[in-house]
């Protein structure tokens, strides 16, 4: 992969002999004589790591900094200078540059800085993804749990595969799970220390997905202000999770195919080659051989990511799983919500084991956090549960994966409105620490407020 680099030099000899040197490391470098050239070009092109002269005409190296760092905080700016002091160098690290070094310049320890600003911004991305995980993990533990015999012996095979750099395909009904078996396979193989990237395909639209997957250039297309990395570069080393890949496009699937068999693509309205080792776990809710023989999905697509195949069964078929999976998630939302309930009655609990559960385990932890916040006692009880799957309605017996949650679900949204609301009062309105109080990101938090029209 291609790391990119401002070069910001106002002597030419410099200039040309840093470039050349950056340059024969691999890197991508574009340069600038002074700093307001810098400026222009670091917005037009958002380059990965900025190198600057302090000392430079019509703006200087510390007023680019602090210009680069009010337009992107987190940017990476190594500044050089011939008048190099202690003052100077506490003045540009307190505004936030990375490093600091004098001239003339000592050329590894310039590669050494160079390759510790690059580990430093995966680090931190990766750090990021970690954040995401262990917010993951924290509600959606316990989905794994295995007490029936379809779990032991998928779960098996899952510790068997997950050593090697084989594709997976897994498919399985909404809501049994596939994303978890993803994480596991990656937790379990070489590249667990490197990042697992989700991306669900049915939410996007194929232009957005073209994005994501593989990044975009600036200006690429409308909306496109800056360059970003897409998946399968935030994934490189590591794991890439295609959720719903039966519902990409015929063109999509060609890209795709290209990607997965050159292990390289370029970026939307890139031209640059950007060359990925990824391994990739696909996951679908539809039988995609069907797709195939239907012409829906590309066959030699189908092949290439069924390298091998894994089906989750539905919860209606696990029944052994219910009991240990609702006390796993009592738990978990007991504590969410501050509330001390001990456990289920046992007549409740016959009534969950008895229901078919077509939404499968996310409509098992819906109900869960439904009886939880509406529980006013330390035991669930029967009447906590919606009407029609304690009359045993007949919708619950079908066994279309299309099913939707048809119970509780305004009740279910009251319920988050309410635990909004009141992460909202216990921070005093301060929507950063609700939304990490709630476990989301403050643009989920900013989504959900518009869409309950809270205040």
């Amino acid at each position: 992969m291609f790391e990119s680099i401002l070069l910001v030099e106002d002597e030419a000899n410099a200039r040309k002999g840093l470039t050349q040197f950056l340059q024969g490391l691999n890197y991508d470098v574009m340069t600038a004589a002074n700093g307001k050239e810098a400026l222009d070009l670091f917005k037009k092109e958002s380059p990965d790591l900025v190198i600057s002269d302090i000392r430079m005409p019509e703006m200087d190296g510390i007023a680019l900094l602090e210009s680069i760092k009010a337009e992107a905080p987190a940017a990476k700016v190594i500044l050089l200078t011939a008048y190099g002091s202690v003052e100077d160098a506490v003045k540009a690290m307190k505004k936030g540059a990375f490093y600091y070094l004098t001239k003339p310049i000592n050329l590894e320890e310039l590669e050494f800085l160079v390759k510790k600003a690059f580990s430093s911004h995966q680090l931190e991305e990766e750090n990021r993804e970690l954040k995401q995980e262990l917010f993951r993990e924290r509600y959606d533990q316990g989905q794994l749990i295995a007490q029936s015999q379809k779990m032991k012996e998928l779960l098996k095979t899952v510790d068997k595969i997950a050593a090697s750099n084989a594709s997976v395909l897994i498919e399985g009904e909404s809501g049994t799970g596939k994303e978890l078996i993803a994480r596991r396979i990656h937790e379990l193989s070489p590249r667990k220390h490197h990042p697992f990237i989700a991306v669900h395909c049915a939410a996007l639209t194929e232009t957005l997905l073209s994005s994501e997957l593989f990044g975009h250039e600036k200006g690429a297309f409308t909306g496109a202000t800056e360059r970003k990395k897409g998946r399968f570069e935030r994934a490189h080393e590591g794991s890439l999770f295609l959720d719903e890949i039966g519902e990409i496009s015929k063109d999509m699937q060609v890209k795709l195919l290209r990607v997965l068999q050159e292990g390289e693509f370029e970026r939307v309205g890139g031209t640059k080659t950007i060359k990925v080792d990824v391994r990739l776990i696909a996951a679908t809710n539809k039988t995609l051989l069907t797709e195939v023989q239907q012409q829906k999905f590309r066959e030699d697509l189908y092949y290439r990511i069924n390298v091998i195949y894994l089906k989750v069964p539905p919860l209606r078929e696990r029944k052994e799983d219910i009991a240990p999976l609702m006390n796993t998630f009592l738990q978990q939302y007991a504590a969410l919500n501050a509330k001390k309930i001990r456990g289920i009655d046992k007549n409740a609990l016959d009534v969950l084991v008895r229901y078919d559960w077509p939404g499968n385990i996310r409509e098992l932890k819906n109900i869960v956090e439904r009886m939880v916040v509406l529980s006013s006692g330390d035991e669930l009880t029967l009447d906590q549960i919606p009407e029609d799957i304690r009359q045993g309605n007949p919708l619950a017996s079908g066994t279309n994966e299309n099913v939707s949650l048809h119970h509780g679900i305004t009740k279910i949204a009251d319920a988050e409105k309410e635990l909004i609301r009141n992460a909202l009062v216990e921070t005093k309105g301060n929507k950063s620490n609700a939304a990490e109080k709630l476990g989301i990101s403050r643009r989920t938090l900013y989504r959900k407020l518009e869409e309950y029209k809270l205040a």
